[in-house]
Protein backbone atom coordinates (compact mmCIF):
# COMPACT_ATOMS: atom_id res chain seq x y z
CA UNK A 1 0.00 0.00 0.00
CA UNK A 2 3.13 2.21 -0.22
CA UNK A 3 2.94 2.99 3.51
CA UNK A 4 6.66 2.59 4.07
CA UNK A 5 6.86 4.07 7.57
CA UNK A 6 4.06 1.84 8.89
CA UNK A 7 5.79 -1.15 7.30
CA UNK A 8 9.05 -0.17 9.01
CA UNK A 9 7.42 -0.23 12.45
CA UNK A 10 5.91 -3.64 11.85
CA UNK A 11 9.18 -4.99 10.49
CA UNK A 12 10.99 -3.81 13.63
CA UNK A 13 8.46 -5.71 15.82
CA UNK A 14 8.84 -8.79 13.62
CA UNK A 15 12.63 -8.62 13.85
CA UNK A 16 12.46 -8.39 17.65
CA UNK A 17 10.24 -11.50 17.77
CA UNK A 18 12.58 -13.36 15.41
CA UNK A 19 15.65 -12.43 17.47
CA UNK A 20 13.91 -13.56 20.64
CA UNK A 21 12.39 -16.82 19.37
CA UNK A 22 15.12 -17.84 16.86
CA UNK A 23 12.83 -19.18 14.16
CA UNK A 24 14.69 -21.34 11.62
CA UNK A 25 14.22 -20.71 7.89
CA UNK A 26 12.25 -23.59 6.39
CA UNK A 27 10.78 -22.03 3.25
CA UNK A 28 7.27 -23.37 3.91
CA UNK A 29 4.44 -21.65 2.03
CA UNK A 30 3.08 -18.71 4.00
CA UNK A 31 6.25 -18.25 6.03
CA UNK A 32 7.33 -14.66 6.43
CA UNK A 33 10.71 -13.90 4.73
CA UNK A 34 12.06 -11.27 7.10
CA UNK A 35 15.40 -10.38 5.42
CA UNK A 36 13.74 -10.12 2.00
CA UNK A 37 11.10 -7.80 3.52
CA UNK A 38 13.89 -5.60 5.03
CA UNK A 39 15.58 -5.50 1.62
CA UNK A 40 12.36 -4.26 -0.05
CA UNK A 41 11.87 -1.77 2.78
CA UNK A 42 15.36 -0.23 2.35
CA UNK A 43 14.92 -0.24 -1.41
CA UNK A 44 11.78 1.85 -0.95
CA UNK A 45 13.86 4.21 1.26
CA UNK A 46 16.58 4.33 -1.43
CA UNK A 47 19.09 2.88 1.03
CA UNK A 48 20.95 0.65 -1.46
CA UNK A 49 23.69 -0.45 0.93
CA UNK A 50 21.31 -1.86 3.54
CA UNK A 51 19.06 -3.31 0.87
CA UNK A 52 22.06 -5.14 -0.68
CA UNK A 53 23.12 -6.35 2.76
CA UNK A 54 19.71 -7.90 3.48
CA UNK A 55 19.36 -9.46 0.00
CA UNK A 56 22.76 -11.16 0.46
CA UNK A 57 21.84 -12.25 4.01
CA UNK A 58 18.56 -13.72 2.78
CA UNK A 59 20.39 -15.66 0.04
CA UNK A 60 23.05 -16.99 2.45
CA UNK A 61 20.37 -18.12 4.97
CA UNK A 62 18.40 -19.91 2.25
CA UNK A 63 21.62 -21.59 0.99
CA UNK A 64 22.66 -22.62 4.51
CA UNK A 65 19.18 -24.03 5.21
CA UNK A 66 19.07 -25.76 1.77
CA UNK A 67 15.81 -24.03 0.96
CA UNK A 68 15.87 -24.57 -2.81
CA UNK A 69 12.49 -22.88 -3.23
CA UNK A 70 13.87 -19.51 -2.08
CA UNK A 71 17.43 -19.59 -3.48
CA UNK A 72 16.45 -18.97 -7.14
CA UNK A 73 14.10 -16.22 -6.01
CA UNK A 74 16.85 -14.40 -4.07
CA UNK A 75 19.42 -14.85 -6.90
CA UNK A 76 16.94 -13.31 -9.32
CA UNK A 77 16.28 -10.40 -6.92
CA UNK A 78 20.05 -9.80 -6.52
CA UNK A 79 20.59 -9.81 -10.29
CA UNK A 80 17.75 -7.30 -10.76
CA UNK A 81 19.04 -5.20 -7.83
CA UNK A 82 22.58 -4.88 -9.30
CA UNK A 83 21.25 -4.38 -12.81
CA UNK A 84 19.06 -1.50 -11.61
CA UNK A 85 22.15 0.19 -10.08
CA UNK A 86 24.40 -0.25 -13.15
CA UNK A 87 26.65 -2.88 -11.62
CA UNK A 88 26.81 -5.33 -14.54
CA UNK A 89 29.53 -7.57 -13.11
CA UNK A 90 27.54 -8.46 -10.02
CA UNK A 91 24.32 -8.66 -12.04
CA UNK A 92 25.93 -11.05 -14.51
CA UNK A 93 27.40 -13.12 -11.70
CA UNK A 94 24.12 -13.66 -9.93
CA UNK A 95 22.25 -14.14 -13.23
CA UNK A 96 24.57 -16.99 -14.12
CA UNK A 97 24.23 -18.46 -10.66
CA UNK A 98 20.42 -18.17 -11.01
CA UNK A 99 20.45 -19.91 -14.41
CA UNK A 100 22.80 -22.67 -13.24
CA UNK A 101 20.78 -23.30 -10.09
CA UNK A 102 17.53 -23.33 -12.05
CA UNK A 103 18.93 -25.82 -14.56
CA UNK A 104 20.22 -28.03 -11.75
CA UNK A 105 16.91 -27.92 -9.94
CA UNK A 106 14.98 -28.60 -13.16
CA UNK A 107 17.20 -31.58 -14.02
CA UNK A 108 16.92 -32.95 -10.52
CA UNK A 109 13.21 -32.43 -10.56
CA UNK A 110 12.84 -34.10 -13.97
CA UNK A 111 14.85 -37.10 -12.80
CA UNK A 112 12.72 -37.29 -9.69
CA UNK A 113 9.54 -37.06 -11.72
CA UNK A 114 10.68 -39.86 -14.07
CA UNK A 115 11.60 -42.10 -11.16
CA UNK A 116 8.39 -41.19 -9.40
CA UNK A 117 6.37 -41.95 -12.53
CA UNK A 118 8.02 -45.37 -12.97
CA UNK A 119 7.47 -46.20 -9.32
CA UNK A 120 3.87 -45.08 -9.50
CA UNK A 121 3.32 -47.12 -12.68
CA UNK A 122 4.68 -50.30 -11.08
CA UNK A 123 2.77 -49.60 -7.91
CA UNK A 124 -0.45 -49.01 -9.85
CA UNK A 125 0.01 -52.33 -11.69
CA UNK A 126 0.44 -54.11 -8.37
CA UNK A 127 -2.55 -52.32 -6.90
CA UNK A 128 -4.60 -53.26 -9.95
CA UNK A 129 -3.79 -56.95 -9.45
CA UNK A 130 -4.61 -56.70 -5.78
CA UNK A 131 -7.87 -54.89 -6.54
CA UNK A 132 -8.86 -57.55 -9.06
CA UNK A 133 -8.26 -60.28 -6.49
CA UNK A 134 -10.20 -58.38 -3.86
CA UNK A 135 -13.09 -57.72 -6.24
CA UNK A 136 -13.25 -61.41 -7.15
CA UNK A 137 -13.30 -62.38 -3.49
CA UNK A 138 -15.88 -59.74 -2.70
CA UNK A 139 -18.04 -60.91 -5.62
CA UNK A 140 -17.93 -64.49 -4.40
CA UNK A 141 -18.83 -63.37 -0.88
CA UNK A 142 -21.70 -61.26 -2.22
CA UNK A 143 -23.03 -64.16 -4.25
CA UNK A 144 -22.90 -66.44 -1.25
CA UNK A 145 -24.68 -63.90 1.00
CA UNK A 146 -27.25 -63.22 -1.72
CA UNK A 147 -28.06 -66.91 -2.03
CA UNK A 148 -28.55 -67.20 1.71
CA UNK A 149 -30.70 -64.11 1.80
CA UNK A 150 -32.85 -65.31 -1.10
CA UNK A 151 -33.45 -68.62 0.63
CA UNK A 152 -34.28 -66.91 3.90
CA UNK A 153 -36.47 -64.38 2.11
CA UNK A 154 -38.42 -67.14 0.39
CA UNK A 155 -39.08 -68.83 3.70
CA UNK A 156 -40.16 -65.57 5.30
CA UNK A 157 -42.41 -64.78 2.33
CA UNK A 158 -44.18 -68.11 2.65
CA UNK A 159 -44.69 -67.56 6.36
CA UNK A 160 -45.83 -63.97 5.79
CA UNK A 161 -48.34 -64.89 3.11
CA UNK A 162 -49.77 -67.61 5.31
CA UNK A 163 -50.07 -65.28 8.30
CA UNK A 164 -51.45 -62.49 6.13
CA UNK A 165 -54.16 -64.77 4.77
CA UNK A 166 -55.29 -65.67 8.27
CA UNK A 167 -55.18 -62.02 9.33
CA UNK A 168 -57.18 -60.84 6.29
CA UNK A 169 -59.84 -63.48 6.88
CA UNK A 170 -60.23 -62.47 10.51
CA UNK A 171 -60.19 -58.77 9.57
CA UNK A 172 -62.94 -59.31 7.00
CA UNK A 173 -65.09 -60.99 9.62
CA UNK A 174 -64.45 -58.12 12.05
CA UNK A 175 -65.16 -55.49 9.36
CA UNK A 176 -68.45 -57.11 8.51
CA UNK A 177 -69.54 -57.01 12.14
CA UNK A 178 -68.33 -53.39 12.49
CA UNK A 179 -70.10 -52.33 9.29
CA UNK A 180 -73.37 -53.80 10.52
CA UNK A 181 -72.95 -51.98 13.86
CA UNK A 182 -72.07 -48.71 12.08
CA UNK A 183 -75.12 -48.89 9.89
CA UNK A 184 -77.33 -49.48 12.90
CA UNK A 185 -75.64 -46.62 14.80
CA UNK A 186 -75.93 -44.33 11.77
CA UNK A 187 -79.62 -45.04 11.50
CA UNK A 188 -80.05 -44.26 15.19
CA UNK A 189 -78.03 -41.04 14.89
CA UNK A 190 -80.05 -39.86 11.88
CA UNK A 191 -83.27 -40.53 13.74
CA UNK A 192 -81.94 -38.80 16.87
CA UNK A 193 -80.80 -35.81 14.79
CA UNK A 194 -84.21 -35.55 13.18
CA UNK A 195 -85.90 -35.66 16.56
CA UNK A 196 -83.46 -33.12 18.00
CA UNK A 197 -84.03 -30.74 15.08
CA UNK A 198 -87.78 -31.20 15.34
CA UNK A 199 -87.62 -30.54 19.08
CA UNK A 200 -85.48 -27.44 18.62
CA UNK A 201 -87.73 -26.13 15.86
CA UNK A 202 -90.86 -26.85 17.89
CA UNK A 203 -89.36 -25.16 20.94
CA UNK A 204 -88.43 -22.10 18.86
CA UNK A 205 -91.88 -21.81 17.33
CA UNK A 206 -93.55 -22.34 20.70
CA UNK A 207 -91.32 -19.71 22.31
CA UNK A 208 -92.02 -17.16 19.58
CA UNK A 209 -95.75 -17.82 19.54
CA UNK A 210 -96.01 -17.84 23.35
CA UNK A 211 -95.41 -14.08 23.70
CA UNK A 212 -98.18 -12.84 21.36
CA UNK A 213 -100.57 -15.51 22.65
CA UNK A 214 -99.92 -14.44 26.25
CA UNK A 215 -100.57 -10.82 25.31
CA UNK A 216 -103.79 -11.78 23.52
CA UNK A 217 -104.90 -13.86 26.54
CA UNK A 218 -104.12 -11.06 28.99
CA UNK A 219 -105.90 -8.39 26.94
CA UNK A 220 -108.89 -10.70 26.46
CA UNK A 221 -109.12 -11.27 30.24
CA UNK A 222 -108.89 -7.53 30.89
CA UNK A 223 -111.59 -6.90 28.28
CA UNK A 224 -113.84 -9.51 29.94
CA UNK A 225 -113.37 -7.75 33.28
CA UNK A 226 -114.23 -4.39 31.70
CA UNK A 227 -117.43 -5.82 30.17
CA UNK A 228 -118.44 -7.24 33.56
CA UNK A 229 -117.86 -3.82 35.12
CA UNK A 230 -120.20 -2.29 32.56
CA UNK A 231 -123.01 -4.59 33.77
CA UNK A 232 -122.45 -3.70 37.40
CA UNK A 233 -124.57 -1.28 39.44
CA UNK A 234 -123.81 2.14 40.83
CA UNK A 235 -121.18 3.00 38.20
CA UNK A 236 -120.21 6.61 37.50
CA UNK A 237 -121.66 8.29 34.45
CA UNK A 238 -118.39 8.48 32.51
CA UNK A 239 -117.19 4.95 33.38
CA UNK A 240 -118.92 3.37 30.38
CA UNK A 241 -117.08 5.64 27.96
CA UNK A 242 -113.71 4.85 29.57
CA UNK A 243 -114.46 1.12 29.44
CA UNK A 244 -115.28 1.37 25.71
CA UNK A 245 -111.99 3.21 25.07
CA UNK A 246 -110.11 0.50 27.01
CA UNK A 247 -111.88 -2.26 25.10
CA UNK A 248 -110.92 -0.64 21.80
CA UNK A 249 -107.27 -0.42 22.83
CA UNK A 250 -107.29 -4.03 24.03
CA UNK A 251 -108.81 -5.21 20.74
CA UNK A 252 -106.12 -3.32 18.81
CA UNK A 253 -103.43 -5.00 20.89
CA UNK A 254 -105.05 -8.41 20.36
CA UNK A 255 -105.15 -7.76 16.60
CA UNK A 256 -101.52 -6.60 16.56
CA UNK A 257 -100.24 -9.66 18.41
CA UNK A 258 -102.44 -11.91 16.29
CA UNK A 259 -100.79 -10.44 13.18
CA UNK A 260 -97.36 -11.12 14.75
CA UNK A 261 -98.27 -14.77 15.35
CA UNK A 262 -99.56 -15.00 11.78
CA UNK A 263 -96.29 -13.47 10.51
CA UNK A 264 -94.26 -16.10 12.38
CA UNK A 265 -96.31 -18.91 10.88
CA UNK A 266 -96.05 -17.33 7.40
CA UNK A 267 -92.25 -17.10 7.65
CA UNK A 268 -92.03 -20.72 8.77
CA UNK A 269 -94.12 -21.75 5.75
CA UNK A 270 -91.77 -19.76 3.52
CA UNK A 271 -88.88 -21.70 5.06
CA UNK A 272 -90.51 -24.98 4.14
CA UNK A 273 -91.09 -23.85 0.51
CA UNK A 274 -87.51 -22.55 -0.08
CA UNK A 275 -86.04 -23.64 -3.41
CA UNK A 276 -89.19 -25.31 -4.78
CA UNK A 277 -89.82 -22.83 -7.64
CA UNK A 278 -88.28 -22.87 -11.12
CA UNK A 279 -85.34 -20.58 -11.94
CA UNK A 280 -85.71 -18.21 -14.88
CA UNK A 281 -83.25 -15.69 -16.43
CA UNK A 282 -83.77 -12.46 -14.50
CA UNK A 283 -82.41 -8.91 -14.57
CA UNK A 284 -80.73 -8.67 -11.15
CA UNK A 285 -79.94 -4.97 -11.65
CA UNK A 286 -83.64 -4.13 -11.98
CA UNK A 287 -84.52 -6.50 -9.14
CA UNK A 288 -81.94 -4.92 -6.80
CA UNK A 289 -83.00 -1.36 -7.65
CA UNK A 290 -86.70 -2.20 -7.19
CA UNK A 291 -86.07 -3.90 -3.83
CA UNK A 292 -84.12 -0.89 -2.54
CA UNK A 293 -86.89 1.54 -3.48
CA UNK A 294 -89.66 -0.70 -2.09
CA UNK A 295 -87.87 -1.01 1.26
CA UNK A 296 -87.27 2.75 1.43
CA UNK A 297 -90.90 3.57 0.60
CA UNK A 298 -92.03 1.18 3.33
CA UNK A 299 -89.88 3.03 5.88
CA UNK A 300 -91.08 6.44 4.68
CA UNK A 301 -94.71 5.32 4.98
CA UNK A 302 -94.29 4.43 8.66
CA UNK A 303 -91.85 7.24 9.51
CA UNK A 304 -92.23 10.51 7.55
CA UNK A 305 -89.22 12.05 9.34
CA UNK A 306 -86.83 9.35 8.13
CA UNK A 307 -84.61 10.02 5.12
CA UNK A 308 -81.59 8.29 3.61
CA UNK A 309 -79.35 8.50 0.56
CA UNK A 310 -79.83 5.55 -1.79
CA UNK A 311 -76.71 4.55 -3.74
CA UNK A 312 -76.72 2.29 -6.80
CA UNK A 313 -73.61 0.86 -8.42
CA UNK A 314 -75.05 -1.57 -10.94
CA UNK A 315 -72.83 -3.35 -13.46
CA UNK A 316 -74.18 -2.66 -16.98
CA UNK A 317 -72.45 -5.84 -18.24
CA UNK A 318 -74.20 -8.05 -15.67
CA UNK A 319 -76.74 -9.52 -18.09
CA UNK A 320 -79.41 -11.96 -16.95
CA UNK A 321 -78.93 -14.61 -14.26
CA UNK A 322 -81.07 -17.71 -13.69
CA UNK A 323 -82.77 -17.27 -10.29
CA UNK A 324 -86.15 -17.74 -8.64
CA UNK A 325 -87.19 -14.12 -9.08
CA UNK A 326 -89.73 -14.00 -6.23
CA UNK A 327 -87.33 -15.64 -3.73
CA UNK A 328 -84.33 -13.50 -4.71
CA UNK A 329 -86.51 -10.38 -4.54
CA UNK A 330 -87.52 -11.39 -1.00
CA UNK A 331 -83.82 -11.74 -0.07
CA UNK A 332 -82.84 -8.33 -1.48
CA UNK A 333 -85.89 -6.66 0.09
CA UNK A 334 -85.01 -8.16 3.46
CA UNK A 335 -81.34 -7.08 3.25
CA UNK A 336 -82.30 -3.54 2.19
CA UNK A 337 -84.87 -3.35 5.00
CA UNK A 338 -82.25 -4.39 7.57
CA UNK A 339 -79.80 -1.83 6.16
CA UNK A 340 -82.38 0.97 6.37
CA UNK A 341 -83.26 -0.09 9.92
CA UNK A 342 -79.55 0.16 10.87
CA UNK A 343 -79.09 3.66 9.40
CA UNK A 344 -82.35 4.85 11.01
CA UNK A 345 -81.10 3.69 14.42
CA UNK A 346 -77.82 5.54 13.91
CA UNK A 347 -79.69 8.62 12.65
CA UNK A 348 -81.78 8.67 15.83
CA UNK A 349 -78.64 8.34 17.93
CA UNK A 350 -76.89 11.09 15.92
CA UNK A 351 -79.82 13.46 16.53
CA UNK A 352 -79.13 13.34 20.27
CA UNK A 353 -75.33 13.06 19.94
CA UNK A 354 -73.46 16.31 19.52
CA UNK A 355 -70.35 14.41 18.38
CA UNK A 356 -72.03 13.15 15.15
CA UNK A 357 -74.11 16.07 13.81
CA UNK A 358 -73.15 15.60 10.13
CA UNK A 359 -74.19 11.95 9.84
CA UNK A 360 -75.74 11.14 6.48
CA UNK A 361 -77.60 7.78 6.41
CA UNK A 362 -76.65 5.91 3.21
CA UNK A 363 -77.61 2.51 1.79
CA UNK A 364 -75.89 1.29 -1.38
CA UNK A 365 -76.74 -1.66 -3.60
CA UNK A 366 -74.10 -2.81 -6.10
CA UNK A 367 -73.78 -5.64 -8.60
CA UNK A 368 -70.68 -7.01 -10.32
CA UNK A 369 -69.66 -9.93 -12.52
CA UNK A 370 -65.98 -10.70 -11.69
CA UNK A 371 -65.96 -13.77 -13.97
CA UNK A 372 -68.27 -15.34 -16.52
CA UNK A 373 -69.33 -17.96 -13.96
CA UNK A 374 -69.86 -15.69 -10.92
CA UNK A 375 -72.12 -12.78 -9.94
CA UNK A 376 -71.81 -10.61 -6.81
CA UNK A 377 -74.55 -8.53 -5.13
CA UNK A 378 -73.61 -6.24 -2.24
CA UNK A 379 -75.89 -4.35 0.16
CA UNK A 380 -73.89 -1.85 2.22
CA UNK A 381 -74.92 0.63 4.88
CA UNK A 382 -73.17 3.09 7.18
CA UNK A 383 -75.43 2.30 10.12
CA UNK A 384 -74.79 1.07 13.63
CA UNK A 385 -72.83 -2.05 12.65
CA UNK A 386 -72.70 -5.24 14.70
CA UNK A 387 -70.36 -6.64 17.36
CA UNK A 388 -68.79 -10.03 16.72
CA UNK A 389 -71.07 -11.96 19.06
CA UNK A 390 -74.13 -10.65 17.18
CA UNK A 391 -72.59 -11.18 13.72
CA UNK A 392 -72.00 -14.87 14.49
CA UNK A 393 -75.72 -15.48 15.19
CA UNK A 394 -77.62 -13.37 12.66
CA UNK A 395 -78.37 -16.30 10.33
CA UNK A 396 -79.85 -18.42 13.14
CA UNK A 397 -83.66 -18.81 13.15
CA UNK A 398 -85.53 -16.60 15.64
CA UNK A 399 -82.41 -14.51 16.47
CA UNK A 400 -83.12 -10.78 16.32
CA UNK A 401 -81.76 -7.59 17.91
CA UNK A 402 -84.92 -5.60 17.33
CA UNK A 403 -87.38 -4.83 20.13
CA UNK A 404 -90.21 -7.29 20.83
CA UNK A 405 -92.89 -7.00 18.19
CA UNK A 406 -90.69 -5.49 15.45
CA UNK A 407 -89.13 -8.67 14.04
CA UNK A 408 -89.54 -12.44 14.03
CA UNK A 409 -85.85 -13.29 13.66
CA UNK A 410 -86.60 -15.39 10.56
CA UNK A 411 -85.81 -12.90 7.77
CA UNK A 412 -82.04 -13.44 7.53
CA UNK A 413 -82.40 -17.16 8.22
CA UNK A 414 -84.87 -17.43 5.33
CA UNK A 415 -82.60 -15.32 3.09
CA UNK A 416 -79.64 -17.54 3.91
CA UNK A 417 -81.58 -20.68 3.00
CA UNK A 418 -82.83 -19.15 -0.27
CA UNK A 419 -79.30 -18.18 -1.37
CA UNK A 420 -77.42 -21.28 -0.19
CA UNK A 421 -79.96 -24.10 -0.51
CA UNK A 422 -82.27 -22.69 -3.17
CA UNK A 423 -79.57 -21.23 -5.46
CA UNK A 424 -76.32 -22.95 -4.44
CA UNK A 425 -74.65 -19.61 -3.61
CA UNK A 426 -73.17 -17.97 -0.53
CA UNK A 427 -74.38 -15.20 1.77
CA UNK A 428 -71.77 -13.59 4.05
CA UNK A 429 -71.57 -10.47 6.18
CA UNK A 430 -68.82 -8.04 7.16
CA UNK A 431 -69.54 -5.48 9.87
CA UNK A 432 -67.80 -3.04 12.21
CA UNK A 433 -69.60 -1.72 15.21
CA UNK A 434 -70.30 2.00 14.81
CA UNK A 435 -69.21 2.06 11.14
CA UNK A 436 -71.60 -0.07 9.08
CA UNK A 437 -72.41 -3.47 7.57
CA UNK A 438 -72.08 -5.13 4.17
CA UNK A 439 -73.91 -8.27 3.01
CA UNK A 440 -72.38 -10.13 0.04
CA UNK A 441 -74.31 -12.57 -2.16
CA UNK A 442 -72.31 -14.72 -4.59
CA UNK A 443 -74.25 -16.70 -7.22
CA UNK A 444 -73.22 -18.97 -10.06
CA UNK A 445 -74.01 -17.27 -13.36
Amino acid sequence: MQQVDAAGRLLTEAQELDDELHFPMSGKPGEFELDAAWARYYTAHHDAARAEQHWLRAYRKATAAHVDRLRPKYLKQLAEFYDARNRPAEAQRYSRAYIALTDTLDATQNTFHVAQYEGERVEQAQYAQIDNLRQEQALQAVRLRLGKRLLLGALLAVMLVSGLGVFIYRQLQTNRRNLAQLRETQSQLVQAEKMAFLGELTAGIAHELQNPLNFMKNFAEVSTTLVEDMNGHDRPANLEQEILVGLKQNLQQISQHGQRASSIIKDMLEHSRTGTSQRVPSDLNALAEESLHLAYQGFRTSDQNFYATLGKNLDPQLGTVAVVTQDMGRVLLNLCTNALHAVRERQRAATSDANDPAYEPTVTVSTHRPTNQMVEIRVRDNGTGMPDHVKSKIFQPFFTTRPVGEGTGLGLSLSYDIVTKGHGGTLTVESREGEGTEFLIILSA
